[in-house]
Formats: C-alpha cells, structure tokens, sequence
C-alpha cells in the first residue's frame, strides 16, 4: 500500500521565517530586550495556557470570542490573549514576594482567534513592560515610559517617529461637563477618528449624542492643535470647571514636562487629544506610538496608566502603567514596507572550519579555541569537494573560512580565507583570531 503524503502547511495566521528572516526578526527582538532592562525592568514569564476563570474574570465580550478555550480532563483550560491579564494574576499570587514598584517585562507569544486578513496574525508576539505600585503609583512614573520607547525605537533604527499622549481624564472631564452620560463609547468612537475620518466619527457621535451642537465641540476639542505649551494652555483657557478635567490637565501638564527631564525631544512626543485607547481599563495618561514617515502601519506602541490592575484576583488596589510592542505585526508590516530588510546572511557563523583530510582533531582544537575568543564557529563535516565546502560558505554568507590540511597540521598554521573579498593567507592561530575580530568589527 502506497504510503500517503501530508502537504506541509500552517494554519491562517501563524508566521513562520526562514532563517535570514528569523536573525532580523531576533535582532528587533534582543534590541528590545535589551532597552527594557536597561530602564531596571525585570524578566517574567507566565504559562501559555491559564484557567479559563482567571482570563475571562471580568466577563466575556470581545475576548471571549476571540480566546481559544478547551477542556483537558475536568480543567477548563484557554491560551493566553495578552500579557496584561497574566500579570494581573501573577502579581496578585505572588504579592507577598515582590518588591513595589514593580517593574515588569514580559516577551512572549499570545493567541486570539482573529478574523484572518492580512497582517492580522492568531499566533503573535507581544514585548510588554509594566510598572506596578501597591496602592499608588507616582505620576512621574508616566513621564518616564515614553523616554524607554523613544530609546528603543532609536535603537531599532527609527529616526522620525511620534509618541502620541494624552490623559482620559482630560476626556471624560470634558465629556462630562457638556453631560454626556455614555462616556464610553464615544471615547471609542474618538479613538478611530484617524483610521475611520472625520464623516464616519461625526455619525457615530450623533448616534450616540443626539446632539448636533455637542458634536461639533467634541470635534473642536479633540482637534486642539500646536506645540504641548500652546495645546495646555487652550485647555487652560477653555475655563472648565469639572474636577476629573482639572486633574486630568494638571497630570499631563506634569508628565509633559518631566519627559523632557528625561531627555526625549519635543519632535518625538505630542499631546494628541484625539489618543484615547478604546480599552476600558486605562484611567490616566495614555499613549500611541507612529512612523511618521508610515503612518498607514498605524500604532507600533500603545498604553497607559490603569487604577487597579488585579481587581478581580485581589482587595488590594494595584495601579500601574505599561506598554506594549505588538513584534510580530510590526515586523510583518515593516517587512511589507521595505523598511526592515532581511540579512544578507543565513547563519549567524563567523568562521567555517574545512578540514582537508580524514584527521579533525586540529579542525577540533581550532574551533575550540575560536568559541573561547566568542567567535561563532561551525566545523563542515560532509566528505565533498571544496567548491562545494567554499559554496556552502557563500550561500549562508559565512564572512570566514579556515582551511586545514596537511601543511597546515605540520606547521601549526591556518589558511584564512576572507569570503568577502576573496583573499587568503596562512597564519598563526593567534594572527587567525586577532585578524577575524579586526574584521567583525
């Protein structure tokens, strides 16, 4: 009987990279990383999958629709849809064992089962940092998240890039002193004024207001413009006397300023009063992130302030503020656009040993001693022909080889051939390593 074959395939949704694609993808990764720690934040990772009662604690809705939920014996299990909700029962469980503030990050991949489309992914990493208090979080705390993105999107090499901030206090103070009830909502609706236009939010804030002249104010607030001194002062000038409003000011006036103590420049952080965040759950500051040179690609970084992260795992109020870096979308849509370009090489090898003949314990020592010097090295075992060793060596873009046969053995020698360049020449191993550092650098 003829043995039947599975097509290989993934599902929709899932990204897979060869592996030029997975060392671009890493290094955005490890750049990442390396500028969460940098600020004092600390390494946690929390289970893929969770109890189903503690992902779905505040009820169900979108997320419910989207999580994917199974049963494994009596336990009712689902994977993860974000991190923000992992933290929340982390930090609730192991309160008694943290230091606050808290300061988080956590790189992983979650799950939700999205409409498929292009550039939506099921399968994603998100790169979060939280900054947690055990009953209260000094505002300054809100000032210093935007320096940590504009470091790291310098870092991944962006130039021209928006931090977008805001306050939903400011908002829902506003909001409320023109007695809009169903404050919710239209801070939805504000919130795609720049995905969806000017017409399409009008008609939803005249279904929701029922009020043409209300409208019309709510469009000329949140489309106050100029530098953040001339936007606070024109919320200043406005006279409002509603108490959130007035807090809500004074709590952006005071991160504003203390992010340029923090070095970033007025160029990379704007106060948009159209930012608002659609999820319920943040309170203060809030904050989107653009390319200005791609704004089509939309928010590469987003979050905010929240009152009480774990409401519904503890009694004990928990405010924090983080964001979040969506990787896999980002590096999708970076791809598409031609900004991000894959390596120019399949390995991460920097010297390719070939032995010549049957006897590999120089070809051994030698890569030994290299790896002490943490010059990444590969040993070819296969029996071929050298053009095909040397092939080997170019199609991964392999910068170095080292050939080793007889002569080289006898006289305690390397032939070091630069594959760049095409040059060779015989040295001492310590030549070797002093000549192939010089030449990484």
């Amino acid at each position: 009987m003829k043995k039947e074959i599975v097509k290989p395939s993934i599902l929709p949704g899932f990204m897979e990279l060869l592996p030029y694609q997975q060392i671009a993808f890493n290094n955005m990764l490890d750049t990442i990383r390396k500028n969460f720690e940098n600020y004092g934040f600390l390494p946690i990772d929390t289970p893929i999958i969770e109890k189903s009662e503690i992902l779905l604690a505040k009820g169900g809705g979108e997320t419910e629709k989207q999580i994917y939920r199974f049963n494994k014996g009596d336990n009712d299990l689902s994977l993860r849809f974000d991190l923000t909700v992992p933290l929340a029962r982390y930090v609730s469980q192991y309160i008694s064992s943290l230091t606050f503030p808290f300061r988080r990050y956590q790189i992983g991949k979650v799950f939700r089962g999205e409409r498929n489309q292009k550039g939506r992914f099921r399968e994603f990493y998100q790169c979060d940092i939280d900054i947690i208090g055990n009953g209260k979080l000094n505002i300054i705390n809100d000032a210093e998240i935007p320096s940590i993105i504009y470091s790291t999107f310098k870092d991944l090499g962006f130039e021209s890039f928006s931090i977008r901030i805001n306050n939903r206090k400011v908002l829902n103070g506003f909001f409320d002193s023109l007695g809009i009830a169903d404050k919710s909502e239209v801070l939805k609706v504000i919130d795609k004024l720049d995905k969806t236009g000017i017409d399409a939010v009008k008609k939803e804030l005249a279904d929701i207001c029922e009020n043409g002249n209300i409208v019309e104010k709510i469009i000329e607030f949140v489309n106050i413009g100029g530098s953040n001194p001339e936007i606070l002062e024109a919320l200043n000038q406005l006279g409002i006397e509603n108490e959130m409003f007035k807090e809500g000011l004074e709590e952006l006036s005071k991160v504003v300023r203390f992010i340029n103590l923090f070095g970033v420049p007025d160029k990379n952080c704007k106060i948009d009063l159209k930012i608002a965040r659609g999820l319920d759950y943040y309170t203060g500051t809030v904050y989107e992130t653009i390319l200005d040179d791609y704004p089509g690609i939309g928010s590469v970084c987003s979050g905010g302030r929240y009152d009480n992260l774990a409401e519904y795992y503890t009694d004990q109020k928990l405010p924090g503020v983080g964001i979040s870096i969506g990787l896999t979308r980002l590096f999708y849509q970076l791809r598409e656009a031609g900004i991000v370009l894959d390596k120019d090489t399949a390995s991460l090898t920097q010297v390719l040993i070939v032995p010549m003949n049957d006897n590999i314990e120089y070809a051994a020592m030698t890569a030994n001693s290299l790896r002490a010097e943490s010059i990444i090295t590969e040993v070819y075992m296969e029996d071929a022909k050298l053009s095909k060793k040397l092939a080997y060596a170019n199609k991964l873009g392999i910068p170095y080889v080292i050939l080793i046969g007889d002569e080289e053995i006898d006289n305690n020698l390397l032939t070091l051939k630069d594959m760049r360049v095409g040059e060779q020449n015989k040295l001492s191993p310590e030549e070797a390593v002093r000549h192939i550092k010089e030449g990484l650098l």
